[in-house]
């Protein structure tokens, strides 16, 4: 079974991160460009702001996207440095958050919650694979 596309893996876990960087130098540009007033002043702190509200949401959200491979019998969590698999039974609960496309998942005896993206083949998170062509690796075929 194949995971999620890395490109948007990475664009997930550092979304926040992107923007917070972007918000500022956008920041510094008002900082630096405009004439002083007290209008920029108060346009840089709400800017400076939403940045800081930016790094906060990458500093909570980030460390719990993991990258995530399902097949029939195991679950796969990929950490950077290992890969931890598990069995179906070690599941507690697994739920889709439609509005963000991600899934969250509750391990047995792990207080965390992991929250993955699907991959392209969302049949296979049922126990289910869409034909008998998907167990079959594409070299025998």
């Amino acid at each position: 079974m194949e995971e999620a596309n890395l490109v948007k893996y990475y664009l997930a876990r550092y979304f926040f991160l992107a923007l917070s960087v972007l918000q500022g130098l956008a920041t510094a540009l008002i900082l630096l460009q405009l004439e002083d007033s007290h209008k920029k002043d108060i346009a840089a702190l709400l800017m400076f702001t939403a940045a800081m509200v930016f790094f906060s949401l990458h500093l909570l959200i980030a460390s719990k996207i993991k990258r995530v491979i399902i097949s029939k019998k195991k679950l796969a969590v990929i950490n950077p440095r290992k890969v931890k698999e598990y069995d179906w039974s070690d599941v507690k609960a697994i739920k889709l958050m439609p509005f963000v496309n991600m899934y969250s998942l509750k391990l047995k005896g792990k207080r965390n919650t992991i929250y993955f993206l699907p991959s392209t083949d969302t049949s296979a998170m049922f126990g289910t694979f869409s034909s008998h062509s998907d167990l079959i690796p594409k070299k025998a075929r």
